[in-house]
């Protein structure tokens, strides 16, 4: 057994800040440089961002892992995040002019919904599960236990709130100037993320790993190109492109088309990598590989619906080539790893009981 393997297996100690440093760093860089809403040319910018973004995030995860739970958890947390971040940072889920976030579709009790579907599946899955993921299979000796120690974890809490003001007060006045989000929809942000922390922390069940079963996921080199496509056509479905000016090249209420295809695709996808994740052929290199093609096929999409110059288009698009170089550089060490030690079901994915 290897030593990572072994480590896990008997159970790691608490504390790794190498992990929690990739993580920090990690998470604006997937979220924001390889999306383009930050062009290549100001990619010192992700600086600002690592507050909010970094701490935030390392918040979430250490919080679920330091409470026994595992990524159903993760994702009502992810949840929360972007209430936080939209709601009360940058005031973007109830701002009539912010983003155009307002154009995207109907307003309901005054909030942009089909800005804030986009926004929430997106920082569940690109801000939160992704880069958690991908750190822990970096990190697999300390993947469900936390890699901060108390004086780290108030840190990074305080880091986390204090990138939400910087947020606020570096976004808003500037972008959209004058507008103040309503009280009940700072209240309604802060109920909502006390009530997604408790069912997540308190009434989640804590992770539990099943028994293998014999489904058989598709095989390994499937698993990029299956994460790129799925990521493009989620996105596609949740973020207007080009000209237009709602997601889906809908026009009006015809959004809500848009909006329920969307909540369909995503439950399909839980549902189906919950099932591979399952497989006692399951690995961490098909998590590796289906992550890193989600983050290869958002950058694809970024390139052609985010980017404003043609400088930084083909620059996202040589990002993603780069991608594909490293991803294929992490595979090999996965497996470098996985040599020579028993078949060990160590699922991606916690199944919960």
């Amino acid at each position: 057994m290897s030593p990572d393997h072994a480590a896990e297996a008997v159970g790691a100690r608490p504390g790794n800040r190498r992990a929690a440093l990739v993580l920090v760093v990690l998470t604006p860089v997937i979220a924001e440089l390889t999306w383009g809403l930050i062009p290549l040319s100001m990619a010192w910018l992700v600086l600002l961002l690592v507050p909010v973004y970094g701490a935030g995030i390392l918040l979430v995860r250490e919080a679920v892992r330091r409470t026994g739970r595992g990524w159903p958890s993760i994702v009502l947390l992810g949840v929360a995040y972007e209430l936080v971040e939209d709601g009360i940072g940058l005031q973007a889920l109830s701002s009539p002019t912010l983003y155009g976030a307002a154009e995207w579709g109907p307003r309901v009790l005054g909030l942009n919904v089909p800005y804030w579907e986009a926004n929430v599946v997106y920082h569940v899955l690109f801000s939160a599960v992704i880069p958690i993921l991908i750190t822990e299979l970096l990190f697999p000796a300390h993947r469900h236990v936390p890699f901060l120690k108390r004086t780290g974890l108030a840190f990074t809490a305080v880091v986390a709130l204090a990138g939400v003001g910087v947020l606020r007060l570096a976004i808003p006045p500037s972008m959209d100037p004058g507008y103040v989000a309503p009280l009940p929809v700072v209240l309604g942000c802060v109920i909502a993320v006390a009530v997604l922390a408790v069912v997540a922390l308190r009434i989640v069940p804590p992770r539990s790993v099943r028994q293998p079963t014999a489904t058989l996921p598709p095989p390994r080199w499937a698993m990029g190109p299956l994460g790129a496509v799925g990521a493009f056509v989620l996105l596609g479905l949740l973020f207007p492109i080009g000209a237009s000016g709602q997601p889906a090249f809908t026009e009006g209420n015809w959004v809500i088309v848009a909006m329920l295809a969307t909540v369909a695709l995503v439950t399909a996808i839980i549902l189906v990598i919950r099932r591979w994740a399952r497989s006692a052929t399951w690995s961490d290199r098909h998590a590796l590989l289906l992550a890193g093609g989600a983050v290869i096929g958002h950058t694809i999409f970024g390139a052609f619906s985010m980017a404003g110059t043609d400088v930084d288009r083909y620059g996202l698009l040589g990002v993603a080539v780069l991608m594909v170089v490293l991803i294929g550089f992490f595979d090999r060490r996965v497996a470098q790893r996985s040599l020579g030690t028993p078949d060990l079901h160590i699922s991606a994915v916690d199944p919960q009981r």
